[in-house]
């Protein structure tokens, strides 16, 4: 459950991730994007339980703050990701975004 002492006074954006990417359950995702200039965003991004392809064209860097997520690099080793955890995504990246517990992260996106 999102922590509201965290959470910014912006308002979210609710989306899902395109019916034809999702792999199970039906996750929702709530953004609040803090900053986007020049090709860069970032804020906090949480989504409900739920697995779903993904396929990077930029990089990302995020830190999990609540929850447990499990990213799969396509035909390679699943990664684990918990509360106080950090990730590099490069462009180029494909496989599979699956929340265990809802989770949330902060996000920073350069196009």
């Amino acid at each position: 459950m999102l922590n509201l002492a965290v959470t910014p006074a912006t308002d979210p954006e609710i989306s899902r991730p395109a019916p034809e990417k999702v792999l199970a359950s039906d996750p929702v995702h709530t953004a609040w994007n803090l900053e986007e200039r020049d090709g860069l965003y970032c804020g906090l991004w949480q989504s409900t339980p739920g697995t779903w392809r993904v396929s990077y064209d930029e990089w990302e860097y995020f830190h999990i703050r609540e929850g447990h997520s499990i990213l799969t690099p396509d035909g390679g080793t699943p990664i684990h990701l918990r509360k106080g955890d950090a990730q590099i995504i490069r462009p180029g990246f494909t496989g599979t975004w699956e929340v265990v517990e809802t989770t949330l992260k902060d996000y920073v996106i350069r196009l």
